[in-house]
């Protein structure tokens, strides 16, 4: 569903002079965006509707005032799914379908936008997990990685080993 969402937010009050900004893309090159910095607040969003959007075990955003956030390349290939039940909506690349933005209508005057999508820094690092109790059995929690013989540039998770009981010296074998 195509709307007027490129033009809505291009629309945005010009920016000052001296303001930073951090630009970003889409998978194809075909929607360019950028925020002045610093974004607002970062976070890593464990719930079912953005796995679901991003095919992944939880999205991260950074969130950023409506009026420091702008399309400058591409408005015409943003298409959106509004999400009547919960108020939400989600733009993506009609091109090649990378999310870009998720908007929540109580929050009218923020847009929230995946980190990924910017090469450069925003100014914020993700330091919140919001629905931390949708997080999944199967995500990443931090354990120790190892590299894997013989594969460059993959690590995994070596499996716990047991413990081999060790002789003691007053062990008569000993």
């Amino acid at each position: 569903m195509r709307s007027d969402v490129g033009k809505r937010m291009t629309t945005a009050t010009a920016r000052s002079a001296s303001a930073e900004s951090v630009a970003g893309q889409c998978v194809c090159g075909a929607v360019k965006i950028e925020i002045e910095i610093p974004a607002r607040w970062a976070w890593h969003d464990h719930s079912r509707a953005s796995r679901l959007a991003h095919g992944a075990a939880y999205a991260t955003y950074v969130g950023s005032w409506r009026r420091r956030f702008r399309v400058t390349k591409g408005a015409t290939k943003v298409t959106r799914f509004k999400d009547e039940a919960t108020g939400t909506t989600r733009s993506f690349c009609a091109s090649c379908g990378t999310p870009l933005v998720y908007e929540r209508a109580r929050s009218a005057h923020m847009v929230n936008i995946p980190r990924a999508l910017f090469e450069g820094r925003t100014g914020r690092e993700p330091r919140y997990h919001i629905a931390i109790d949708q997080l999944q059995d199967w995500t990443y929690r931090g354990e120790t990685l190892v590299p894997l013989k013989g594969f460059p540039g993959v690590v995994w998770e070596r499996p716990r080993q047991k413990k081999r009981a060790r002789p003691r010296a007053s062990d008569p074998m000993f």
